[in-house]
């Protein structure tokens, strides 16, 4: 019997980490979604997850979309490994090396992307949620010029910021840009850092993600 999973009303990529969790423990899923992204978002994660798909139009924009795994978990689980994370994130690898070192991730900014400022503040709600689902988690996290800012108190990031520290992450945070910003005290994620520390921890990067 098919499990059922209510994404409806969720912004990106909550429904794709959603229907991914849920098809690595279920052979059959049932994913409630309601916006066209979700659709094809979770289309692209059958795709690679190898997993049979089809999507059902019901009344009032709300699509029913049947995720049914063909191969065993551990195929699945491969599949939505490295190939996945392409297309959720950047990555920098200096060309003709092996990635060898830690994968590094870098936010220089509170919001993520050019633009406008409150869509730059659902990506990087995005993009930083999304840390949590890659396979290996970061190693080591920097932060600094207006990145600091998702490391205070009352950031929107910081219960997940908090949660990848946990699973091992290493978050530098900078402590100019914190003087900077005036912010020692609304810390609550990471460490105060230094530059020379951040330069390094970039020079040794396996892997660089710029969001």
């Amino acid at each position: 019997m098919a499990v059922t999973i209510d994404a409806r009303g969720l912004a990106c990529p909550e429904p794709v980490i959603m229907a991914k969790n849920a098809i690595e423990k279920n052979k059959e899923i049932i994913v409630l979604v309601d916006n066209d992204m979700a659709v094809e978002n979770i289309r692209r994660l059958a795709l690679k997850m190898a997993c049979g798909f089809s999507v059902t139009e019901k009344e009032g924009g709300i699509r029913n979309i049947a995720l049914v795994r063909t191969g065993s978990i551990d195929e699945v689980r491969g599949g939505g490994g490295a190939s996945a994370r392409e297309d959720e994130l950047s990555c920098a690898v200096a060309a003709g090396t092996k990635a060898t070192g830690p994968l590094v991730v870098v936010l220089a900014d509170n919001h993520m992307g050019r633009g406008d400022d409150v869509l730059g503040d659902i990506l990087i709600r995005g993009f930083v949620h999304t840390l949590l689902q890659l396979q290996p988690r970061p190693d080591k996290i920097i932060c600094y010029n207006s990145g600091v800012k998702l490391a205070v108190k009352d950031s929107a990031v910081l219960d997940d910021l908090q949660e990848l520290a946990k699973e091992g992450a290493d978050i530098l945070v900078c402590g100019t840009c914190v003087n900077y910003f005036e912010l020692g005290d609304q810390i609550a994620a990471g460490h105060i850092s230094n530059m020379y520390d951040i330069a390094e921890t970039m020079a040794g990067a396996g892997r660089l993600l710029r969001p």
